[in-house]
């Protein structure tokens, strides 16, 4: 395991005064945040609170009306393909392409990537997310925990300094979304990963999460570690305090008082 102390401190990801706007609608709204190394941030948030906008915005996919990102120190704006030479994703709603198999999925991102010393790699990854006897399968015909685990897999190709997981551990089996935490985990504490993680299952964020934000109608409404915030707010748990939040403050419509 590398020496902490190797380890840059300055956060991996800067987020500053993200906005993104369509038309008078403003999706995200003056959104800060940052993650630092080792550090497993989750945004969480009813269905349309900003949390996907977010993260397309750090990856580059949608550019901010307004705010500023630094990834690893580099600003996406000034210089993109360094800042994202950075980071990796994984989400459920963004599978492989279906007609390669695991290996030849793995290799053309790897190439992508400019991972050095490439067939090693997928070597590695391979015998680690349990993909040995899927190697020359078709993505296409794996099951939803197979996927996600080649999609982690090939998040994990480039070793980023961020790791953004949207919805990584949906509609797979609690014994596989068990084994995929404790490697995200692992990842985060070895490499000094910071990761940014949304998730709708809260048992899930108390547990992997060292500080979670809680977005809706595209802002942060709380933010602090998972314990705190259910101390504070009096809550039984964070799920409870989860509901509550988006009862008072709704991703569309007023509040329901």
């Amino acid at each position: 395991m590398p020496d902490a102390a190797s380890f840059p401190s300055e956060p991996v990801l800067v987020a500053e005064g993200l906005r993104k706007t369509y038309g008078d609608l403003a999706a995200v709204d003056g959104v800060s945040l940052e993650v630092r190394p080792g550090e497993i941030v989750g945004l969480v948030g009813p269905n349309g609170a900003g949390k996907t906008t977010v993260i397309s915005m750090i990856l580059g996919v949608l550019q901010p009306t307004a705010g500023s990102i630094h990834i690893g120190g580099v600003d996406l704006a000034k210089a993109r393909s360094r800042a994202l030479a950075l980071a990796n994703f994984a989400a459920v709603y963004a599978p492989l392409p279906g007609n390669l198999s695991v290996e030849q999925n793995l290799r053309v991102f790897g190439l992508m990537y400019g991972v050095k010393q490439l067939s090693a790699r997928i070597d590695d990854l391979i015998a680690e997310f349990d993909l040995t006897r899927h190697r020359k399968v078709k993505a296409g015909v794996l099951s939803s925990g197979e996927q996600t685990r080649v999609a982690l897999a090939k998040a994990m190709l480039n070793r980023p300094r961020l790791l953004l997981l949207d919805e990584p551990t949906a509609s797979i089996d609690p014994s596989t979304a068990r084994d995929i935490r404790a490697r995200i985990l692992e990842f985060a504490h070895e490499r000094q990963a910071g990761v940014l993680w949304t998730s709708h299952n809260m048992y899930e964020v108390a547990e992997v999460c060292d500080r979670v934000l809680f977005l809706s109608r595209g802002r942060v409404l709380l933010a602090g570690e998972p314990e705190r915030l259910v101390a504070e707010h009096a809550a039984p748990n964070l799920e409870e305090l989860f509901i509550r939040v988006a009862h008072e403050h709704p991703a569309t419509g007023e509040g329901l008082g």
